[in-house]
């Protein structure tokens, strides 16, 4: 919004130009575009979990995003060899749904089997925990407009290992850090909303655990688009994530590892993820 006020307070100051300037923008040719991050609360008490994939296809930087319709889509335990297929719940949504349990995506690696337009796309992954939000409180500090609101969170990081984070900060802004400067010790940091919120708004923040090669993905989108990007939108350039193409490969279990594939061109766009997921609440005053 502020900066639309900017550009409109601009305007009069260039209403003599008539120049056609031409721009060339980015252009790709239409991308299998995937949402298959999946947030696993371990806290509930039911053991049930319901698998959920948005997909779309995109082509260049200004057009939108429209679903598709797969021919097929599956989960795989690769330690159970159990696989569940998802199904298209609202038709013409480009949602996919798929009821299983919660041991089932967590115990052992994962494979997401896509199948679209004579084409095979797939991707592998591992659950990744996480640990919970220690601390969630609104600040009174500021940044530059001095209209900011300064919310605080503190996480305990989980000692003797590497650890990798993604926090959901709603209105699809996102954070990555990792535990580098603070192994084993407790973080605290501010996090500053622009004019998206205001006097009495609830807002959902979730910390989750995410490998290293998910937080190099996310790192990119942030930094792409300016922090107000989501992990699966149209980024202004392609940015590759773990979704590859595999037609013609009929055994996926024996791949040690399908980003030895990565290299073709035919890939598509997103993020297969299983995150352990932590989610608290403020009401903002």
């Amino acid at each position: 919004m502020k900066k639309l006020i900017y550009i409109l307070c601009m305007l009069p100051f260039f209403t003599a130009c008539e120049d056609v300037v031409e721009i060339d923008v980015p252009t790709d040719k239409p991308r299998l575009s995937v949402d298959a991050l999946m947030r696993i609360n371990t806290t509930e008490a039911s053991t049930s979990y319901t698998a959920e994939v948005r997909v779309s296809a995109s082509s260049n930087f200004f057009e939108s995003i429209e679903p598709v319709e797969l021919d097929l889509i599956s989960l795989t335990n690769v330690e159970t060899r159990e696989t569940i297929n998802l199904f298209n719940t609202y038709n013409g949504s480009g949602i996919y749904q798929g009821d299983t349990t919660i041991d089932f995506m967590t115990s052992g690696e994962l494979i997401l089997y896509m199948e679209y337009q004579g084409e095979q796309y797939a991707a592998r992954t591992t659950y990744v925990p996480t640990v919970p939000i220690d601390k969630l409180v609104q600040g009174d500090a500021t940044l530059f407009s001095g209209d900011e609101t300064e919310i605080i969170v503190a996480f305990k990081d989980q000692p003797d290992r590497t650890d990798f984070y993604l926090f959901d900060f709603d209105f699809n802004e996102y954070l990555v850090t990792e535990d580098t400067f603070y192994p084993g010790r407790t973080f605290e940091f501010s996090y500053f909303y622009d004019d998206n919120v205001t006097d009495g708004m609830n807002i959902e923040v979730s910390i989750m655990g995410v490998d290293q090669s998910f937080y190099n993905y996310m790192n990119q989108l942030i930094v792409q688009s300016g922090g107000d990007q989501g992990p699966f939108q149209t980024p202004s350039a392609t940015v590759r994530g773990n979704i590859v193409n595999v037609t013609g490969i009929e055994d996926l279990s024996e791949l040690d590892d399908l980003a030895s594939i990565v290299d073709q061109d035919n890939f598509a766009l997103g993020y297969f993820a299983v995150c352990q997921t932590f989610t608290n609440t403020i009401a903002v005053e």
